[in-house]
């Protein structure tokens, strides 16, 4: 059996963590919002047509906030004509998707299911097809108390109460040449637009923040370069800039998947870089901080891949002009075509988790995180049901028990290399070095007195026996050790929720406030322990 060792101290502090840190994403593609959220023919549908049973699981989640309505979407999304009676909407064609936007879920709709599973919005707005005036009219129907026009439509529209969204985001991927109305070659023009959209909206609400995009991905041929660009013409306006990645691991290549934190810290650390470069070269004296607002880390077949392009994307990688391409007008009560098969599901829990360890890590600085599959992580659907995922447990026990204050875990253990891979035109890896077989991060809550240590046995094969020394946590308690593993063909289903299910083990012991506890081969593991208030 391999050993590792592992030491936590109070005096260890990274940073305090944002409630916000462990969100969701949310976008109207696949099923998501046509047939889990939004259903009027289910059974349990309200008066709005939303599902209950779907968003009555996501609120005993404890799930702190979702960014929404998009995406890609939202770069052709025009909000006003989703407000009002639903005789009165206009349908158009979203050509992110190739879909008819029929908008029966409007802006009302979102904001007010968001309320009903009880998280804070984090809003998209459009800046694609969108104006500056347009971002600033729906701040101002949005969250204006009353007369004004917006403000008055709104409470027309059945809405009093401003919604008091907190949170807006300048637009979406604006770098991708796969988006509406993409920025792509002119950063600087898209750093003023986010500077001027910000002082405007915050000129509508002045207690609201604002998120500015950077490069979208850290694979395309101008990141970083695009995002300093743009940070030097909006840095002193805004207060977050936004990060997207998707990790990607090929079946055959299994231990990619784990790592994969190293893609992650290698771009947020390149961009808090980037941060404090054009801080200090503006002579600013804010901090800018991080919006993790889209991300995954999942099993993906390999598909055709031209090797050598350096991050360069043409328009024709991604399918935009094929003449056979229908926009589809998708029924919510039809599943046919858009319930995809669940697989992978341990391996890809386990990914999802080491990527919020990483974000853990980085709590000084990470404020907001989205996952983009994390309203089906929390709770699966089919056409009839919902059910918990395996990635259900870690998700939720990070929402629950990682509070307060970030601790940094100093780990010894053993180490691996993964070779490099493709799996298409976008995502390519050079290959991972000195990847860690234990993977961890800990969370302290002196409100509450608890101390949390989540730690991934990355390892296929082998148990690992870990020691570790909180010796620094004189007088606390070790309450628990709970641990999930499961054989990769295991899925839970609605008629099989238990497939993957956590554990209280009983190997662990504690001696001189030093632990040893045995890990499973690729293991989700909680470590809990309590002390003095």
């Amino acid at each position: 059996m391999k050993k590792a060792s592992m030491t936590v101290h109070p005096d260890f502090r990274i940073g305090p963590i944002s409630k916000r840190l462990f969100g969701a994403f949310l976008e109207p593609i696949g099923s998501m919002v046509n047939g889990s959220m939004y259903n009027p023919k289910h059974p349990t549908a309200d008066e709005q047509g939303m599902r209950r049973d779907f968003y009555e699981a996501l609120r005993e989640t404890g799930l702190p906030a979702v960014r929404l309505p998009g995406g890609n979407f939202v770069s052709g999304w025009q909000w006003k004509d989703s407000i009002g009676p639903a005789a009165q909407r206009k349908t158009h064609l979203d050509m992110a998707w190739f879909q008819y936007i029929t908008n029966e879920v409007g802006h009302d709709e979102y904001l007010q299911w968001v309320e009903k599973i009880g998280a804070e919005a984090i809003y998209t707005v459009n800046l694609g097809t969108g104006t500056l005036q347009d971002a600033a009219d729906c701040v101002e129907y949005t969250n204006y108390p009353c007369g004004t026009w917006w403000s008055e439509q709104r409470i027309k529209n059945g809405h009093r109460e401003p919604y008091r969204v907190r949170t807006w985001c300048l637009g979406n991927e604006m770098d991708g040449p796969w988006q509406i109305a993409s920025w792509e070659k002119d950063p600087r023009g898209y750093g003023i637009l986010a500077r001027e959209a910000s002082k405007a909206m915050k000129w509508v609400d002045p207690s609201i923040e604002t998120i500015a995009c950077v490069s979208s991905s850290p694979f395309l041929s101008h990141y970083p370069d695009w995002d300093q660009r743009v940070l030097e013409e909006c840095y002193d306006a805004v207060d977050y800039i936004s990060l997207h990645h998707y990790h990607s691991a090929p079946p055959d290549l299994s231990a990619a998947l784990l790592a994969g934190y190293q893609a992650f810290e290698s771009y947020i650390q390149t961009e808090i870089a980037l941060c404090d470069f054009v801080r200090t070269k503006l002579r600013s004296k804010k901090t800018m901080m991080l919006s993790l607002d889209e991300y995954g880390s999942m099993i993906r077949p390999r598909g055709e891949a031209h090797l050598g392009l350096s991050g360069r994307q043409t328009l024709d990688m991604f399918n935009l002009f094929t003449p056979s391409r229908e926009y589809v007008r998708h029924d919510p009560d039809d599943w046919s075509t858009r319930n995809r098969p669940f697989g992978h599901e341990m391996a890809q829990a386990l990914g999802m988790a080491s990527t919020m360890m990483v974000m853990l890590r980085h709590a000084d600085r990470l404020k907001i995180g989205c996952a983009t599959g994390g309203l089906g992580a929390l709770c699966r659907t089919d056409r009839e049901h919902v059910w918990k995922g395996a990635a259900y447990y870690p998700f939720t026990q990070m929402i629950r028990y990682a509070k307060g204050v970030s601790l940094r875990c100093e780990t010894v253990c053993e180490k691996t290399d993964v070779p490099g891979y493709a799996i298409d035109d976008m995502n390519q890896y050079g290959g991972f070095t000195d990847v860690m077989t234990i993977q961890a991060a800990a969370a302290l809550n002196e409100e509450t007195g608890e101390m949390t240590v989540f730690v991934i046995n990355a390892d296929p094969e082998e148990d690992q026996e870990l020691t570790l020394d909180a010796r620094g946590f004189a007088g606390w308690r070790f309450d628990e050790h709970i641990e999930m593993c499961a054989d990769d063909s295991a899925v839970n289903t609605w008629e099989r929720p238990d497939a993957i299910l956590p554990r209280k083990s009983a190997d662990a012991r504690i001696e001189d406030g030093v632990l040893t506890v045995r890990l499973k081969p690729q293991s989700w593991n909680v470590l809990r322990f309590t002390g003095e208030r």
